[in-house]
């Protein structure tokens, strides 16, 4: 007889950065983030090919950005996942600010990625 499997859950890891989803106690997926004043600069997600296709993603995403909307912070989507979330939920429009030139020079400054 097959269990269901257990409700996917999200939590915010401040120390790593990101938004994880867990179902059960395995990692399913993440989307990673950096703070840059009043914004949360999202910039990669993922989800465990084992995971893939059940919703994950959108979950994971919908839940992070909630996040940020009862912190009182704003969203900057560099993440293409994340931006294409977006475009879908309009209900986010109103915390989310455009990336520009100089967020995605901070961010690579922020993650070591300059050349």
């Amino acid at each position: 007889m097959n269990r269901p499997s257990p409700a996917p859950t999200v939590e915010r890891a401040d120390d790593r950065h990101r938004y994880e989803i867990l179902v059960g106690a395995r990692l399913a997926g993440l989307t990673a983030y950096r703070d840059h004043a009043e914004q949360r600069v999202f910039y990669h997600t993922e989800v465990d090919d084992a995971f893939a296709g059940q919703g994950l993603a959108a979950h994971l995403v919908q839940e992070a950005l909630t996040d940020v909307r009862r912190s009182g912070m704003r969203v900057v989507p560099v993440c293409p996942y994340v931006a294409k979330y977006l475009k879908k939920h309009e209900e986010f429009a109103d915390i989310t600010d455009p990336v520009t030139p100089e967020i995605l020079h901070w961010l690579r400054t922020e993650l070591g990625t300059l050349t």
